[in-house]
């Protein structure tokens, strides 16, 4: 779409949906279109961002941190030996309605049931509907850590776990379990139209949906009755805009308040403008090159530790990041609570890599190959070339590196399998527990065959530290596992950690109290204009 077009497109919706002069209306240039309005089943950012303004959660994350505050529940109490969490819900928690629905009654146990039963039982009626495939649910492993979910009274609910799992508010804060109305699925079951309420969605969320026109616009309006008072703004239009610079573009005219994903080119010129502050934080993720350690000559500590030392990182950050990207010194960013700050960097040291190399039986260094990853992605904007820098960089130290990529989803595939010697990877995390990094990534039962720690790194001093850790519910007694568990990844250099990428977020100056999310969200609730 030209950018006249795209323009004239939005003159003509804001023509169709004028608001009076007097209503707050925020636009949002988002860059795509949802998958469909139930997030049990969504793993795209840009899916996540249209529920979350709909749906509320039992507990939620506090706006722009990774804490846990109450949602739903108002409180809950954990058993002793953290398997039982006992919800005690809010009462007087109104839902939205549509053309097709109107509640008869407040939020209860039923809808909170509801949540959980959807994604776990196979012989809920709602299971298949518009998909069986809940993502998030199953990949925490939450069919198996789950042994029961019970109804208590109408405003609390006991869930009872196999083992404690330390993680667990955390992973209830996410997006995948935002709460649907029982009443709306059990009305439009009997009408033969389960589909509905993933297609026109009721929440008790901060606003709700008023019109979704594909590849176009979402249109929302504040929810009045909604628990935690009325947004500050009446209207939200997400204004869906692929192109960065046609959003950029838009951001200038004062067409849209808050863009995502700016071009890194783009960024100087959106500094110097009056009109726009570029919000900068480091995001939560990580891009990393893991060494295969169950391959030779990766199965010596010795060659990693050289290899680490023989790459420039700093040059590597500074050509493919610009200003969007900081030098990774551990496998967690350093925004995550239990970040150990006291653990330096290998230093960049090509003679003192040649030393160890030939201490490791490689005085004239090896041929190995490198895995490239064929698109871009939050924690690497351009892999290819990371890749050649890295190539060049080895080379000087005897290393003769082969670059090898394959499409994205083979790719995977063959690095979850083991068949490379070296590959890039990189990870964005969802809820702000170092668990998410550290066991899934680096674990020893994520090495095995088609999991995600493609280092195939098990070494049991390590893993000792990570699953005691998930089973501990304090958290500075969990901080202190974790901050030994990295002192032993930096020892044992399974990956060469690359970056953490920088989130920007251009945002118009009229916009009061937008806060960066670190899982990447954009939320409207809590935001003004002037």
């Amino acid at each position: 779409m030209s950018h006249t077009r795209s323009l004239s497109a939005l003159a003509i919706l804001a023509a169709l949906f004028a608001t009076p002069v007097s209503a707050k209306t925020l636009v949002y240039c988002s860059e795509g279109s949802p998958e469909n309005f139930y997030p049990g089943i969504n793993t795209t950012g840009t899916s996540f961002d249209a529920n979350s303004q709909i749906y509320s959660r039992i507990v939620d994350f506090e706006r722009g941190t990774t804490n846990v505050v109450p949602g739903l529940a108002e409180k809950w109490d954990i058993s002793k030996d953290g398997t039982v969490y006992t919800f005690h819900l809010r009462k007087g928690v109104k839902w939205h309605s549509n053309a097709n629905f109107k509640p008869t009654r407040d939020l209860n146990a039923d809808d909170i049931m509801f949540m959980f039963e959807r994604q776990w039982k196979p012989d809920n009626p709602y299971f298949k509907v518009t998909s069986s495939n809940h993502s998030y649910f199953n990949d925490m492993g939450m069919p198996k850590l789950l042994k029961s979910v019970e109804k208590v009274d109408a405003y609390t609910v006991k869930v009872t776990l196999n083992a404690p799992e330390a993680p667990f508010l955390s992973d209830l804060a996410m997006e995948y379990a935002g709460v649907q109305s029982k009443e709306y699925a059990d009305a439009m079951l009997k009408a033969g139209t389960p589909e509905k309420i993933d297609q026109e969605p009721i929440g008790s969320g901060p606003f709700y949906l008023v019109q979704y026109q594909k590849d176009a616009i979402i249109r929302y309006k504040a929810f009045p009755q909604f628990w935690g008072g009325k947004a500050k703004i009446d209207d939200l239009i997400f204004s869906i805009t692929p192109d960065a610079s046609v959003r950029w573009a838009k951001l200038q005219k004062g067409e849209c308040h808050v863009m995502p994903y700016p071009n890194p080119a783009d960024l100087d010129a959106m500094r110097k403008d009056p009109n726009v502050t570029v919000l900068e934080q480091p995001g939560l993720n990580i891009g990393y090159l893991a060494y295969n350690t169950t391959k030779k000559p990766f199965d010596d500590v010795r060659v990693r530790k050289a290899l680490n030392m023989a790459m420039n990182k700093k040059a590597i950050v500074e050509a493919v990041f610009l200003s969007t990207g900081v030098p990774a010194t551990n496998p967690i960013p350093p925004t995550m609570w239990s970040y150990n700050k006291s653990i330096k960097d290998d230093p960049y040291d090509p003679e003192a890599a040649k030393k160890l190399l030939a201490e490791a039986g490689y005085p004239n260094g090896f041929e190995t190959d490198l895995w490239a990853m064929p698109v871009q992605r939050p924690y690497n904007p351009n892999a290819k070339r990371i890749a050649e820098l890295m190539q060049a960089d080895l080379a000087k130290v005897g290393v003769k590196a082969k670059i090898v990529s394959y499409e994205w989803g083979e790719y995977r595939k063959r690095a979850q399998a083991g068949e490379h010697q070296m590959a890039q990877l990189g990870w964005t995390g969802d809820n702000g527990d170092p668990d998410n990094f550290l066991n899934t990534l680096l674990g020893c039962a994520a090495a095995k065959s088609n999991g995600s720690n493609i280092a195939k790194f098990c070494y049991q001093p390590f893993e000792d530290l990570v699953q005691k850790a998930k089973t501990t519910s304090d958290q500075a007694e969990r901080t202190k596992l974790y901050e030994e568990a990295q002192v032993i990844f930096k020892q044992q250099a399974p990956w060469f950690t690359i970056a953490h990428s920088v989130q920007l977020k251009p945002v118009r100056k009229e916009v009061i109290g937008f806060k960066l999310s670190p899982f990447g969200r954009h939320t409207f609730y809590g935001v003004d204009l002037k």
